[in-house]
């Protein structure tokens, strides 16, 4: 399976999520901002960092590169994408997920392991998951903040992918730190599940996350 990892001046995961991926058995290749077609892959991970420095806000220049027509492109293909951090506030940004993420209620950066509860199944990167399972993953950011105007609507449609069990470091709305569109295939998660795939960091609950676009059937 070809998975393409974007890159944007000011990405620092790229290479992470690009090991992890060959890890999983697909064959991941770096994308860049300025590319305009996507249709040889079958599915794309846009990674954490900090795109552009984070001018403006997070993920608000990242959104109108070229690559970002040629990911809706792949939504309209029907093709997983998945958003790790600046690549979720990317998304959120484009507007392929419901809501906003936005800065910490305490407004610094927050680099600590998180406990989280797995809230849907349906979605390639969680489907190895069972339902409400507790994980463990590191989050890493200053604008993590979920907030949507209409929340419950947002529960209501199954799009809550991840929620912070126990402590909600950030004051995200609900503890939700992660979000897919309707149909599943869209999925932007502000935890690191790169950072938690081999034994030597701590944790391979985030594995599950790149083995489970490898399991996805279109």
């Amino acid at each position: 399976m070809r998975v393409g990892v974007i890159r944007f001046p000011g990405s620092n995961c790229d290479r992470d999520v690009h090991h992890v991926l060959e890890l999983a058995g697909a064959e991941p290749e770096y994308v860049w901002w300025n590319q305009r077609n996507l249709d040889h892959l079958d599915a794309v991970v846009i990674p954490g960092g900090f795109s552009y420095g984070d001018y403006l806000r997070a993920g608000a220049i990242a959104a109108i590169t070229p690559v970002m027509d040629a990911v809706r492109e792949l939504v309209r293909e029907e093709k997983p994408v998945l958003g790790i951090c600046n690549g979720a506030q990317i998304l959120a940004e484009v507007g392929l997920v419901p809501g906003v993420f936005t800065v910490n209620e305490h407004p610094k950066f927050n680099c600590q392991w998180t406990e989280l509860r797995v809230k849907t199944t349906r979605t390639p990167f969680t489907g190895l998951f069972k339902k409400d399972e507790v994980i463990r993953m590191p989050v890493a950011h200053a604008e993590g903040r979920y907030y949507h105007d209409n929340i419950s609507e947002v529960w209501e449609n199954d799009q809550v992918v991840l929620q912070f069990h126990g402590e909600n470091p950030n004051g995200s709305l609900d503890g939700i730190t992660g979000v897919c569109d309707e149909s599943g295939l869209v999925c932007a998660v502000m935890p690191h599940p790169e950072r938690a795939s081999e034994e030597i960091l701590g944790s391979v609950d985030g594995f599950k996350f790149f083995r489970g676009i490898l399991k996805f059937k279109g």
